[in-house]
């Protein structure tokens, strides 16, 4: 798919990778809409504001980015919730409560926004590879290897990875791809702020590059994925060779 003149959809475009994304796409000619919880004030063009499990409000949002663009050609979900901790014992801070809101944004939201954008991209017109529109969400390598605190965040990822195919395969009749961009540790300002000894444990772990990811360099990915048309229906690691090992208990153990 052609990224200039393209109408895409940026959930969670308001900050870390999402805006890195917005910057990138819109550099290459692409017209963006976002949406999110809130606008960041840096960015101008079309904005939304939506909870993205809240699927009446999602419906409203895309509705109302799509009358400020050439239609929605293209959707990528950064948005993302966490809630860690110990899940047992007297450490314990992981409350069903918590867990369930987790899976609301990361997982169910995901699906709400492939739903809603996948409903709007059936009415598109076929390019020359017979392509109306391409979904990407945004998983985590954590989905792969969850360390110790991450049991919520791990599984609200791997929700996405296994709904990757089949909403693929559904959508295809409709040439509109399916696919999730599974990240390792990137330089957004909510990791580069953080300080402890698991922070410097987990930028010890990337193997090459030896740093954590640029935020341009899941935007460019992103970008690639958009204009590939063989990229479909897989979960793509972008992480430096990075394997999460299962970490330790006495690093939530002394927050709580």
């Amino acid at each position: 798919m052609r990224l200039a003149g393209s109408g895409i959809i940026v959930a969670g475009g308001s900050s870390g990778l999402g805006l890195a994304a917005v910057r990138h796409l819109a550099r290459a000619g692409a017209k963006v809409g976002v949406l999110d919880l809130k606008r960041n004030p840096e960015l101008g063009g079309p904005f939304a504001l939506a909870d993205v499990s809240n699927p009446d409000a999602v419906a409203a949002a895309m509705d109302a980015l799509a009358a400020e663009l050439p239609g929605i050609h293209a959707l990528l979900n950064t948005t993302g919730t966490g809630h860690s901790g110990i899940s047992a014992g007297p450490a314990k801070k992981v409350t069903p409560e918590g867990f369930r809101r987790v899976l609301d944004v990361n997982t169910l939201g995901s699906f709400i926004l492939a739903q809603a954008a996948a409903d709007r991209m059936v009415g598109n017109a076929r390019d020359a590879n017979g392509e109306r529109g391409v979904i990407i969400n945004t998983s985590s390598i954590v989905a792969f290897e969850g360390q110790i605190g991450t049991a919520a965040y791990a599984a609200a990822k791997a929700g996405i990875h296994g709904m990757t195919l089949p909403l693929a395969r559904e959508f295809a009749r409709y040439g509109i791809r399916v696919l999730a961009i599974a990240p390792g540790i990137f330089e957004t300002p909510m990791f580069s702020n953080a300080r402890g000894p698991m922070v410097a444990w987990l930028r010890e772990q990337v193997q090459f590059p030896a740093r954590p990811g640029h935020a341009e360099e899941f935007a460019g990915f992103v970008a690639h994925a958009i204009a590939n048309p063989m990229l479909n229906g897989t979960v793509v690691r972008l992480d430096g060779a990075y394997r999460v090992p299962p970490g330790r208990h006495d690093w939530w153990e002394m927050d709580s």
